[in-house]
Protein backbone atom coordinates (compact mmCIF):
# COMPACT_ATOMS: atom_id res chain seq x y z
CA UNK A 1 0.00 0.00 0.00
CA UNK A 2 1.68 3.03 -0.83
CA UNK A 3 1.06 6.47 -1.63
CA UNK A 4 2.36 7.13 -4.69
CA UNK A 5 1.12 5.45 -7.64
CA UNK A 6 3.64 4.10 -10.12
CA UNK A 7 4.28 5.84 -13.49
CA UNK A 8 3.38 3.28 -16.69
CA UNK A 9 5.67 3.88 -19.41
CA UNK A 10 4.31 4.08 -22.63
CA UNK A 11 5.69 1.72 -25.73
CA UNK A 12 4.82 1.67 -29.47
CA UNK A 13 4.41 -1.73 -31.72
CA UNK A 14 4.25 -1.76 -34.98
CA UNK A 15 0.69 -1.53 -35.76
CA UNK A 16 0.67 -2.09 -39.33
CA UNK A 17 2.86 -5.37 -39.10
CA UNK A 18 1.43 -6.71 -35.52
CA UNK A 19 -1.57 -7.34 -33.90
CA UNK A 20 -2.16 -7.78 -29.93
CA UNK A 21 -3.41 -11.44 -29.04
CA UNK A 22 -3.33 -13.84 -26.12
CA UNK A 23 -2.11 -16.73 -26.01
CA UNK A 24 -4.06 -19.00 -23.87
CA UNK A 25 -2.59 -22.93 -22.77
CA UNK A 26 -5.60 -25.30 -23.21
CA UNK A 27 -3.94 -27.62 -20.47
CA UNK A 28 -3.28 -25.13 -18.06
CA UNK A 29 -4.74 -22.20 -18.73
CA UNK A 30 -2.44 -19.95 -18.52
CA UNK A 31 -2.20 -16.52 -20.68
CA UNK A 32 0.33 -14.47 -21.90
CA UNK A 33 -0.36 -11.07 -24.02
CA UNK A 34 2.07 -10.29 -27.09
CA UNK A 35 1.72 -9.66 -30.67
CA UNK A 36 1.60 -11.65 -33.77
CA UNK A 37 3.37 -10.48 -36.63
CA UNK A 38 0.48 -10.80 -39.47
CA UNK A 39 3.10 -11.84 -42.21
CA UNK A 40 4.52 -14.90 -40.58
CA UNK A 41 2.07 -15.92 -37.53
CA UNK A 42 5.03 -15.69 -34.69
CA UNK A 43 4.12 -14.39 -31.68
CA UNK A 44 6.08 -12.26 -29.89
CA UNK A 45 5.46 -12.70 -25.84
CA UNK A 46 5.41 -9.73 -23.79
CA UNK A 47 3.94 -10.20 -20.41
CA UNK A 48 2.19 -13.00 -18.66
CA UNK A 49 -1.58 -12.21 -17.77
CA UNK A 50 -2.74 -13.02 -14.17
CA UNK A 51 -5.62 -11.28 -13.46
CA UNK A 52 -7.97 -8.29 -15.39
CA UNK A 53 -5.81 -5.55 -13.92
CA UNK A 54 -2.64 -7.19 -16.07
CA UNK A 55 -4.04 -7.01 -18.97
CA UNK A 56 -5.80 -3.43 -18.44
CA UNK A 57 -2.04 -2.56 -18.02
CA UNK A 58 -0.83 -4.17 -21.04
CA UNK A 59 -3.17 -2.15 -23.07
CA UNK A 60 -2.65 0.98 -20.90
CA UNK A 61 0.92 0.53 -21.59
CA UNK A 62 0.77 -0.38 -25.22
CA UNK A 63 -2.03 2.32 -25.79
CA UNK A 64 -4.48 -0.74 -27.77
CA UNK A 65 -8.58 0.41 -27.84
CA UNK A 66 -9.81 -3.03 -30.03
CA UNK A 67 -10.85 -6.02 -28.51
CA UNK A 68 -7.51 -8.59 -28.31
CA UNK A 69 -8.55 -12.20 -29.43
CA UNK A 70 -7.16 -15.41 -27.53
CA UNK A 71 -5.39 -17.81 -29.38
CA UNK A 72 -4.88 -21.63 -27.91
Amino acid sequence: MGIFKKKIVKKTYDREHMKPVIRASICTGEEVAGFKDIRTGKIEEIMLIRSPEDLEKFKEIYEITEKITKEY
